[in-house]
């Protein structure tokens, strides 16, 4: 895929989608309010859900034109929506903490994603927007950051994706190192589950001698 196909492909998204990111976004806000403000923590989790399964279909199943879209990220978005919901319904009663500095740091750079791709010299309809695929994992990693309990297939999953923000130099997408930096915080965040359940398991063996 070179750099004219990829430009393209979110130039024809944007224009035929604008009002309904538009009205994404409101939700995601809302899902966010919702999950910190009243007792329905899984909101967040339910649109984050939806929102990755918007991706697959809209994004790389009805604009996509390359193998990579529709045989690598169309799959890969349908399966981060899945055990997104998935875990709505696991971890239903699962909280939100206070987010790190870092997740801080993601949500604010997410915040700012269409103000990056236009200092960049980006302009409507080529440029990246809050509701597309690398601002969409973004904002889903640093979000899910702050559930308490977290699923190891999804934070692969949303890592896998964070981590082509390598393709910010290749496509001159400069905007998508924001979504690498994600990635490599999705690494972190992979490697401190696996380092939980290993001392769980330890203090269990412990315990049970």
């Amino acid at each position: 895929m070179d750099a004219t196909a990829f430009w393209n492909v979110i130039g024809e998204y944007n224009k035929a989608t604008l009002a309904i990111q538009l009205v994404l976004l409101a939700v995601v806000v809302v899902g966010v309010l919702v999950s910190v403000l009243t007792k329905a923590k899984f909101a967040c989790k339910l649109i984050l859900g939806i929102l990755n399964m918007y991706i697959a279909i809209a994004f790389f199943g009805l604009f996509g034109t390359e193998p990579i879209q529709r045989f690598f990220a169309f799959p890969l978005y349908i399966s981060i929506g899945v055990v997104f919901l998935c875990e709505t319904i696991k971890n239903r009663d699962d909280v939100m903490e206070k987010p790190s500095i870092m997740a801080w740091l993601l949500i604010g750079l997410y915040i700012l994603y269409p103000a990056v791709s236009i200092l960049f010299g980006s302009e409507f309809p080529q440029m990246v927007t809050h509701v597309m695929p690398c601002p969409v994992v973004t904002i889903s990693i640093a979000l899910y950051s702050c559930y308490k309990k977290k699923s190891k297939l999804l934070l692969i999953l949303l890592t896998i994706w964070g981590l082509t923000g390598v393709k910010s130099v290749i496509f001159s997408a400069y905007e998508d190192t924001i979504l690498l930096l994600a990635g490599i915080y999705g690494v972190y965040l992979i490697v401190t589950e696996i380092k939980k359940d290993r001392m769980i398991k330890a203090k269990s063996e412990c315990e049970s001698d």
